[in-house]
Formats: structure tokens, C-alpha cells, sequence
């Protein structure tokens, strides 16, 4: 199941050098290509319709949990990552798709039968 890792990025208030940012844009995809990972989203303001949102959206898609968390944790992402730590405020997370065919009326059905559900 394809996992993806989103991060919300908010500049600090000193905000990054281009030349940092940059670097950290140029040297990331090297990082993720051993680990099957590719952009969804990179670096967009979204359009807010709920909620506060300042800042950047980034999602990248894994083939799975594995993938991701193995991506993260390389020696080459982690080389890079004081890049975008030391100018963003960040809020990564990784979270699984639904697989194929996924309907989420089977899901109310679940919570209605007092099994568990796949989400909200």
C-alpha cells in the first residue's frame, strides 16, 4: 500500500537563503530515488477552505511504510536534512493510502456494526 510522507513547512522568522534551499531542492531527489519515492506535492501554498494553514505543502509517495520510514532514515537524507530544519518549522508525517478499491460507505458500515473502521 503506497505510503506517503507529507510535510507542512513554515518559514522561520530569520527565513532560508536561496542558496540553501537550493541545495537541500537539488540533492533531495538522489535521497529518495533508491527508496521508490516522487513528488506529489513540492513546496505549493494550498488553497485553504478550513482551518489555519501558513505555509508550504510538500508529499512525496513510497510504495510502502518500509520504503518511507527507510528513505527517512538514510544516511543521505539525514546529511540533508539540517538544510530544511534550520530554515522551516516542519510537521512531517507518514500516513498509508486506502487500497484499491476502497469505499468508505464499507466503512460507516463497520462503525455501525461496532467493528473497527479504517478511518474517519
Amino acid at each position: 500500500m503506497t505510503t506517503y510522507a507529507i510535510c507542512h513547512l513554515q518559514p522561520r522568522a530569520t527565513g532560508p537563503t536561496p542558496q540553501e534551499v537550493a541545495d537541500y531542492i537539488e540533492r533531495i531527489q538522489a535521497t529518495m530515488d533508491p527508496f521508490g519515492g516522487h513528488f506529489l506535492v513540492h513546496g505549493v501554498e494550498p488553497e485553504v477552505v478550513e482551518g489555519p494553514w501558513p505555509g508550504a505543502l510538500v508529499m512525496i509517495g513510497f510504495p510502502d511504510r518500509a520504503a518511507a520510514r527507510a528513505w527517512y532514515a538514510s544516511p543521505a537524507y539525514q546529511q540533508i536534512l539540517p538544510l530544511r530544519l534550520a530554515h522551516f518549522t516542519c510537521r512531517t508525517v507518514l500516513v498509508d493510502g486506502v487500497p484499491p478499491g476502497y469505499d468508505a460507505t464499507a466503512t460507516a458500515r463497520a462503525i455501525r456494526s461496532g467493528a473497527s473502521g479504517d478511518g474517519a
